[in-house]
């Protein structure tokens, strides 16, 4: 038995010396391979022909000669500019995922270049583009917020500021439409102190949404069913000073009306002083 364990030990070792050698001498036990080493292509000539596809549309072409560009002259005057076109392409390919994560690697890189700003607007419409409807969760919007804020306060004067701030606006009306889809939920579930958080959230946190009128109606019929009087009269009066011929006010109106009251701010309560 020991004689065959010894014989089955030195097949072994003999197997495992033929591969080592095998590797240090460059051959194979399973036949040779050719290594084709990649040409180096001066950095000049595959910028002016990844702009060349660009212009022609072939973007993806492009991409791939600025990739080879930037791994065979990673340190090249023109690296700069092909990470850039990076963001450009991808954008323009709607791989938004992609564009995100070359706009991150640019800025990573070059924080002070003067395209820092289209770069990270470049990132904040990305994340923009994939807001969903409010039935969904709002992390993008959440997102794009973030980034099109930091390009207000590093870049207020940039060409790209003022796009920034109407696309926030549009993105918290998003925020907003979300807790009004959640309150309203809670509301039917007859859960009223979870969907009073909800319009609150609304009223105090999105002022300029389009939705701010809704919240304080749903908020009106939330106080009334759970005998808060005092705080619907005061929501819908506010809802009546700032929004007189909305209908959401004429419906908050009639609710209060039903049980024989009327819309009256009281002080000391959180919508008082709006």
């Amino acid at each position: 038995m020991f004689g065959v364990l010894k014989s089955f030990l030195r097949l072994t070792m003999i197997g495992v010396l033929a591969v080592s050698v095998a590797g240090c001498s460059g051959f194979s036990i399973f036949g040779s391979q050719k290594i084709t080493e990649e040409e180096i292509i001066p950095a000049d000539v595959l910028y002016d022909k990844a702009i060349e596809q660009v212009e022609s549309d072939r973007l993806i072409s492009a991409l791939k000669t600025f990739e080879k560009l930037e791994r065979q002259h990673p340190y090249s005057e023109y690296s700069e500019r092909s990470r850039l076109m990076n963001v450009f392409i991808h954008a323009r390919t709607g791989n938004y995922t992609k564009t995100i994560l070359s706009a991150d690697r640019f800025l990573a890189l070059y924080p002070s270049s003067p395209d820092a700003p289209y770069a990270m607007y470049m990132k904040g419409a990305a994340q923009y583009n994939q807001i969903k409807d409010i039935t969904r969760d709002q992390q993008n919007a959440e997102d794009a917020i973030a980034t099109f804020q930091a390009i207000i306060n590093s870049y207020p004067n940039s060409r790209y500021a003022k796009d920034a701030k109407e696309r926030i606006l549009v993105a918290k009306d998003q925020l907003a439409g979300k807790e009004i889809s959640v309150g309203r939920y809670y509301l039917g579930n007859k859960q009223y102190t979870a969907a009073i958080n909800r319009f609150r959230a609304v009223v105090e946190n999105h002022e300029t949404s389009t939705h701010v009128e809704e919240a304080l109606l749903r908020l009106t019929e939330s106080y009334l069913a759970l005998g808060l009087v005092n705080e619907a009269k005061t929501a819908a009066a506010v809802l009546g000073h700032n929004f007189p011929s909305s209908k959401w006010y004429e419906d908050a109106y009639k609710l209060l009306q039903k049980q024989g009251l009327a819309p009256e701010v009281q002080q000391g309560n959180w919508l008082s002083d709006r």
